[in-house]
């Protein structure tokens, strides 16, 4: 049975490495839905004007995103990588709030499959949804290759904690920045990736960081081992995530990582990455502390994060994925 697959969410984001990834590993007969922004209302609209027509002739809609057909009567899989949008208060918005309830929601249950990928997301999305158990999921992420300890190393001249992150709330850049002036360390440097906005700078200001705390703008993919191999801890204080892809690249690069104790995180890194309360700039000052200074851990860490993130390949997502699709035909 051909796949139809919604390859408008392949890009430079979490989703769109994750689509990428997925759609290298699929059947060669696969279809691509080709268009613009899936999520804008063009994008809903072409989404419908796309699958009515093929509707019927008898392929599997697969989307690696969250938007699913709502006329598609055939076998039906899409992914839902978390819930930040019903979950975190900023996300939300009047639309947002009636497509997942009037759309998202009922499309679970629709829904042959919903791909996902972390176990907290997957009780969480049972929970939200009222879904029967077997039909969410856990497929996961992976980590490329071109992340290793191995290739070029960006060098700035300075020591550097590096954020992959974006400007959303949930991100907790300013709780990193409030933790990040409570180290000892006056040469190390903050880098986080995008633009900076005027709160983060006036925090950083107030708290007599700010020639510190660097914001590199959007780092090309070709470009981000680079970063993380250079760096000396690679962290992720998130109040939510669904996986948390920038911790596992970090693990790959031979970096140590300090992560926040919350959602998906700890099931990320393991025991091969600190975990600190992302409420607290204080513990969370503490572990990057320690991932800097002690040499000791430092080694375990980093001895323990090469080989956690050997358990998380996208040939196993893939797999997993295509196992999944297979049982439909």
């Amino acid at each position: 049975m051909p796949i139809y697959f919604d390859a408008r969410w392949i890009g430079e984001h979490g989703i769109g490495r994750f689509a990428r990834e997925v759609r290298q590993r699929l059947p060669e007969d696969t279809v691509d839905l080709l268009g613009g922004d899936p999520v804008s209302l063009r994008g809903l609209l072409e989404l419908e004007r796309q699958t009515l027509i093929r509707c019927g002739r008898g392929e599997v809609f697969f989307s690696p995103g969250y938007a699913p057909p709502v006329t598609w009567r055939g076998p039906m899989v899409f992914t839902i990588h978390d819930l930040i949008h019903v979950d975190v208060p900023e996300e939300r918005s009047r639309f947002k709030t009636l497509y997942y309830s009037r759309v998202v929601r009922p499309a679970v249950h629709r829904a042959d499959r919903v791909f996902t990928d972390s176990e907290y997301s997957r009780q969480r999305i049972l929970e939200w949804s009222g879904a029967a158990p077997e039909k969410v999921v856990v497929v996961s992420c992976g980590v490329s290759d071109q992340f290793s300890p191995n290739g070029p190393t960006y060098s700035p001249g300075y020591p550097y904690i590096f954020y992959v992150r974006n400007p959303k709330p949930h991100k907790n850049t300013l709780g990193l920045i409030r933790a990040f002036a409570l180290l000892a360390d006056q040469h190390i440097r903050l880098l986080l990736s995008g633009r900076p906005d005027a709160d983060l700078q006036h925090e950083a200001l107030r708290l007599g960081v700010f020639g510190r705390v660097i914001f590199t703008g959007r780092i090309p993919e070709e470009e981000l081992p680079a970063y993380y191999r250079g760096a000396a801890v690679v962290t992720m204080p998130s109040f939510y995530e669904g996986f948390g892809l920038p911790p596992l690249e970090g693990m790959a690069s031979g970096v140590p990582v300090v992560v926040a104790n919350a959602t998906s995180l700890p099931e990320v890194v393991g025991d091969a990455g600190l975990l600190v309360d992302p409420a607290s700039p204080e513990s969370i000052a503490e572990g990057l502390e320690l991932a800097l200074t002690d040499t000791d851990l430092r080694h375990q860490l980093i001895e323990r994060g090469l080989e956690r993130s050997k358990l998380f390949t996208w040939d196993k997502v893939g797999n997993r994925v295509r196992q999944e699709l297979a049982l439909l035909s």
